[in-house]
């Protein structure tokens, strides 16, 4: 599954406790040639790993390892090379088995428990910055989901809206050319009523910034009913119900670029706050402390810092040498997915910036709540 897949309702579904023991197996994978010939390769010794791990572990009955054995095989079977991104990531239960291809590496691991390993889901959800769109016209309303990978037609909450058929009324079709007029239809009012009312539904459920597309009497009418308010930017063109997603994107790649701008200022603004207040971390070990202490209101990160620590009496150690990592538990390589987990479990805002933007901070710093 692709990364904007995962709702808040299916992340909280798949961080839910199971029966020991749910398998979760990660690895680092390759978009292109000739790299990614070692992928098939690491995924079948993963598996090997993990059938090991199943065949030595005393609480893990005959019954229930074959099954997992069994749907582990599955979803390597449809693991598509051809949609690999930056990591793998793989679910398995007795029951069920989950496969997402994600745009941020992964360390290798194979982990049971009693519950998913989901902290590399949530930080490629998180690095994504995904958002919405709304295409809109007096007869249709379409909801789209975009990330920094594209955009595609969401399917969700009612969408795509088709306002319903009125009967001829040889008034209105006098008004031939008098496009304002179709907006100051009550049967339009209503129909954009529909579209705020459900708009806010998916936007309560899950919260992400929203576009807008339409013509100027549409992006107008909107703003009367009230589904304009939690817009970030948009884009006053004409939407025709089959307009494709590469001519969206297109037309908003303005206001998009104005809302990342703005979004990396706000985010400065706030860490320049912090410090003048004497509120801030900055560093790994520094920031890492004070999520684990529910302190961090906002945790800004790089892009692609990923680092692999020790921990030791509660601090973080850089591990740097291949051959001191080993397979002490202590070990985390995953450290920065683990904290953008922590952060965004206690309430905090988790924005990933540009590289070298945080250089003087050791690429991650924190605004705290106190």
């Amino acid at each position: 599954m692709d990364t904007d897949a995962l709702t808040a309702d299916l992340l909280r579904e798949l961080r839910t406790p199971r029966a020991y023991p749910a398998l979760s197996l990660t690895m680092p994978t390759h978009r292109t040639a000739p790299d990614n010939a070692q992928d098939p390769v690491r995924l079948r010794n993963l598996v090997a790993e993990a059938g090991h791990r199943l065949d030595a572990d005393p609480r893990v009955d005959h019954e229930t390892r074959a099954a997992l054995r069994a749907q582990l095989a599955r979803a390597a079977g449809e693991v598509d090379a051809r949609r690999a991104l930056d990591s793998l990531v793989v679910l398995v239960t007795a029951d069920e088995y989950w496969i997402w291809q994600l745009p941020r590496t992964a360390p290798e691991r194979v982990v049971l428990s009693d519950s998913y390993l989901t902290r590399n889901l949530v930080a490629a959800k998180a690095q994504t910055r995904p958002f919405r769109v709304l295409t809109l016209a007096a007869d249709h309303a379409t909801l789209w989901t975009g990330t920094c990978d594209g955009l595609r037609p969401e399917e969700t909450g009612g969408f795509p809206l088709t306002a319903p058929e009125e009967p001829p009324n040889p008034q209105r079709e006098e008004r031939v050319g008098d496009t304002p007029s179709t907006y100051t239809d009550e049967e339009t009012r209503n129909f954009f009523r529909t579209v705020d009312e459900k708009l806010r539904a998916v936007l309560a459920a899950d919260p992400r910034p929203l576009y807008l597309m339409g013509l100027p009497p549409a992006l107008a009418l909107l703003d009367e009913v009230g589904g304009a308010s939690a817009a970030v930017g948009r884009t006053a063109k004409g939407a025709p119900a089959d307009l494709p997603a590469s001519e969206v994107l297109k037309e908003l790649r303005p206001a998009l670029a104005e809302g990342r701008r703005r979004a990396a200022a706000e985010v400065g603004d706030r860490l320049d706050r912090a410090r003048g207040a004497r509120a801030f971390a900055g560093g790994l070990d520094e920031v890492w402390a004070a999520v684990r202490e529910g302190r961090a209101g906002l945790v800004a990160v790089e892009e692609h810092f990923q680092t692999t620590v020790r921990v030791t009496d509660g601090h973080l150690e850089p591990v740097t040498e291949e051959s001191e990592r080993g397979a002490d538990g202590r070990v985390r390589e995953d450290i920065v997915d683990e904290l953008v987990e922590s952060a965004l479990d206690s309430g905090a805002d988790v924005v990933f910036v540009e590289d070298d933007s945080l250089a003087d901070h050791s690429r991650i710093a924190a605004a705290l709540r106190f």
